[in-house]
């Protein structure tokens, strides 16, 4: 069975899920071991650790972001909870041009 989860790198503090997870499921691969806080979809980040605002978020080993609002390990990890550091968000708001 595939696992539910990947560890791009070992200095990641976020995994991606390999399929859909359910909130309260137990996950490990890759020596992590956590439990969703909710239910995340395939391609999705999870923190592998607690993300206090302003942790930069580490994926593939390099950092792609920061955390806006906290997340406990397990909790999925989004643009609504970080912001990129090096390209802006796009709005998918038509009415805003």
């Amino acid at each position: 069975m595939a696992p539910a989860i990947i560890l791009l790198h070992a200095d990641d503090n976020v995994v991606v899920c390999c399929r859909t997870v359910m909130a309260g499921e137990a996950i490990s691969a890759d020596g992590v071991d956590i439990i969703a806080a909710e239910q995340v979809a395939l391609g999705h980040k999870l923190a592998r650790i607690d993300l206090p605002a302003g942790t930069k978020v580490i994926k593939y080993g390099a950092p792609i972001g920061s955390m806006t609002h906290p997340v406990k390990a397990g909790g999925w990890v989004h643009m609504h909870n970080m912001k990129s550091d090096y390209i802006s968000a796009h709005l998918r708001d038509a009415a805003k041009g």
